[in-house]
């Protein structure tokens, strides 16, 4: 990898279909109109179908040619999830990558999905977990299927913790976050683990995007998210479109390690050219993957059925 890979070293993703979460705003809107300038074909999802229909009418202006299309995905709702790989299914289509990117953060009070979860684990982790295992089939009728989860840099601190998954005992925001941030590290991992146990060709990398100012601080109060605002995008952050690299990379730079953690490499991992960076330490601890796999899988009632491995 050179030091400063940007855009214009994103390899052409003609051919390719691509699903990005979240994509109705900020990185996930970013990733998705990349990608389909690249070429891809890609699927806009988002929880709000109108918002997730002017997204990809957006892109499509903004990129002559484009081949986007709307699709409704609610991850706070396992039922949507279902639905969703549903349409897909019926598609047909093999799935060349999947952008696990949607996310919520700061929720201030406890709250629940409908399937009775905590909200922040809910939707960071377990409906991308529940949506990832019902794609698998789609995702392994592809010649190099790739998985890319965007965690955040918050999974290495101390408020990372998967001693309460849920936050039923003591509900902290960004405690909530941060557990939920782990989560994807560790589910990352264990995608790679199992799809190398099966010898299947799929790639699953995480990534954190560094400083920016994104929907993610919806739910903050509005003092706090101006103060953000300004913090993020001027004094240490960087813009968006920056901030969206990592997932690109990760999504399609040739050199991309199964299992590895990207982000960008300049001051303090704030900003600057996407590379590889420090995993969370408790993500050396295999067990905790295994653990929060069983609990994911029992939890969502979805199991990842991988093809017999070639004897």
């Amino acid at each position: 990898m050179h030091h400063s890979w940007t855009i214009e070293d994103m390899p052409g993703q003609e051919g390719r279909l691509a699903v990005v979460t979240g994509a109705s705003s900020g990185i996930g809107y970013v990733t998705a109109r990349e990608l389909a300038r690249a070429g891809a074909e890609t699927v806009v999802t988002g929880r709000d179908a109108g918002r997730a229909r002017q997204a990809a009418e957006r892109i499509a202006a903004e990129v002559p040619g484009a081949r986007v299309r709307p699709d409704l995905l609610d991850l706070a709702d396992l039922s949507s999830v279902a639905g969703f790989a549903h349409r897909m299914e019926h598609g047909g289509r093999p799935v060349d990558l999947l952008v696990n990117n949607a996310g919520v953060m700061g929720v201030h009070r406890r709250r629940t999905t409908e399937d009775g979860f905590e909200l922040t684990i809910g939707v960071n982790h377990l409906g991308h977990f529940a949506l990832t295992g019902r794609l698998l089939p789609l995702l392994l009728r592809a010649s190099a299927p790739r998985v890319v989860t965007v965690s955040a840099a918050i999974s290495r601190t101390p408020l990372a913790d998967l001693s309460d998954l849920q936050s039923a005992g003591k509900y902290r925001p960004m405690a909530a976050y941060a557990k939920s941030k782990l989560a994807n590290v560790l589910f990352a991992l264990e995608l790679q683990h199992r799809a190398d146990a099966a010898g299947a060709a799929l790639t699953s990398v995480t990534v954190h995007p560094g400083a920016s100012w994104t929907g993610l601080q919806r739910y903050a109060s509005p003092p706090v998210r101006a103060l953000e605002r300004v913090a993020l995008e001027r004094l240490f952050g960087q813009p968006v479109d920056r901030a969206a690299l990592p997932s690109l990379y990760a999504a399609t730079a040739p050199g991309v390690a199964p299992g590895g953690f990207y982000g960008p490499t300049g001051h303090f991992e704030q900003r600057g050219a996407p590379g590889p960076v420090e995993l969370p330490r408790p993500a050396g601890d295999p067990t905790l993957a295994l653990s929060l796999w069983e609990i994911s899988e029992a939890l969502t009632r979805v199991r990842y059925r991988w093809p017999a491995a070639p004897g």
